[in-house]
C-alpha cells in the first residue's frame, strides 16, 4: 500500500469514529447503560430510619410539638428495630407528650410499657418531680412493684411441652434467628397448643419467619390458616405497617375473607332450604 493510500485509510477509520461518537451524543439511547439497581429496604435501614424518627420525636417535644412528636416517636417503635433502651426512651418522651396534652391515660399506659420493656427504666429526679406526670410515674411504678411481689408468692406452674417450645420459639424469633424460630414454632403447633390465643400468636410468627426468610408464597399461605382458628384475626397497626410482610398480609387477608363470606353463604343457602320432606309409612290393612 503507498504512503497516499495508508494516510486516506488512517482518515477514513477517523472520520467513522467521529460519526459514531456524535450520533451517541445525538441519541443517547443508543449508549448501552446499566440500569441501576432498585433500592433495598434492609434492616439497616430500618434501624437508621427508628433511630432518626426517635431523635425527630424527642426534639418535637422539646420546642413543644407534642402532637408532632407523638407522630414520630409512634413511628420509630413501629419498625420494630429500636433496642430495648431506646424503646423505653420513646416510650418516656410519648407518655410525656400525652401527659402535658391532658391524656392522662395515655401517659399511664406508655409509662407502664417503658417498664416492661425494660426493667431498669426509671426517670431523673428532675423529670421525677415534674408536677404532672411525676405523680403518674410514681402510681404506674409502685402498681408494677406490687405486682411482681404478688406473682413471686405464686407457685410456680411448669409450662406444658407445646407452650416450652412456643416460648423457646419466640426467643429465638427476638433474637433474629428465623429459621430456628420457624423450626420451634412449627413443632410447638403439631405438639399441641391448648390456648387458641397461643395457637394464633404460634401461626402469626411462623408467617413472619416466613416472610422474613423470603418465601413469601408459603408467609402467605400461614396467614390464611390463622383465620380457620380466628376468623377475626387482624395484625396490630405496627405489625401491619412491616415492610417485609404489608403486601403479603394484605393479600391473604382478603382471601381469607373471600373464603368466610363464601363458606357463610353456602351455609345460609342451605339454611333457607329447610329440612327434607319425610317420607310417608304406608299403613297397614
Amino acid at each position: 500500500m503507498t504512503p497516499m493510500k495508508t494516510i486516506l485509510a488512517h482518515r477514513i477509520i477517523l472520520a467513522a469514529a467521529g460519526i459514531a461518537v456524535a450520533a451517541c451524543q445525538q441519541f443517547p439511547g443508543m449508549e448501552q447503560k446499566p440500569t441501576p439497581a432498585a433500592p433495598q429496604i434492609t434492616e439497616d435501614v430500618l434501624r437508621e430510619r427508628a433511630t432518626e424518627q426517635l431523635s425527630a420525636g424527642v426534639k418535637q417535644y422539646e420546642v413543644g410539638e407534642y402532637d408532632n412528636a407523638v407522630k414520630s416517636l409512634t413511628a420509630s417503635l413501629e419498625h420494630g428495630m429500636l433496642s430495648k433502651m431506646q424503646q423505653a426512651r420513646a416510650r418516656k418522651y410519648l407518655a410525656f407528650s400525652h401527659c402535658v396534652s391532658g391524656r392522662e391515660s395515655l401517659c399511664r399506659d406508655e409509662f407502664r410499657k417503658a417498664f416492661e420493656i425494660y426493667p431498669d427504666f426509671s426517670l431523673t429526679a428532675a423529670e421525677d418531680g415534674h408536677p404532672i406526670w411525676g405523680p403518674i410515674y410514681r402510681n404506674v411504678r409502685t402498681q408494677l412493684i406490687s405486682e411482681r411481689e404478688a406473682s413471686v408468692a405464686k407457685p410456680f406452674i411448669p409450662l406444658g411441652k407445646a407452650e416450652q417450645t412456643l416460648s423457646d420459639g419466640m426467643v429465638k424469633y427476638d433474637g433474629g434467628d428465623y429459621a430456628a424460630a420457624h423450626t420451634l414454632l412449627e413443632s410447638a403447633l403439631k405438639e399441641g397448643l391448648k390456648k387458641p390465643e397461643d395457637q394464633v400468636r404460634a401461626m402469626k410468627h411462623v408467617a413472619f419467619t416466613q416472610c422474613l426468610l423470603g418465601k413469601y408464597p408459603q408467609c402467605r399461605a400461614d396467614f390464611v390458616k390463622i383465620y380457620d382458628v380466628d376468623p377475626n384475626f387482624d395484625l396490630t397497626p405496627a405489625e401491619a405497617g412491616h415492610p417485609s410482610w404489608t403486601k403479603t398480609f394484605a393479600a391473604a387477608k382478603a382471601q381469607a375473607r373471600k373464603a368466610l363470606e363464601e363458606k357463610e353463604a353456602r351455609e345460609a343457602k342451605e339454611r333457607s332450604k329447610g329440612p327434607p320432606p319425610t317420607a310417608s309409612v304406608p299403613k297397614k290393612p
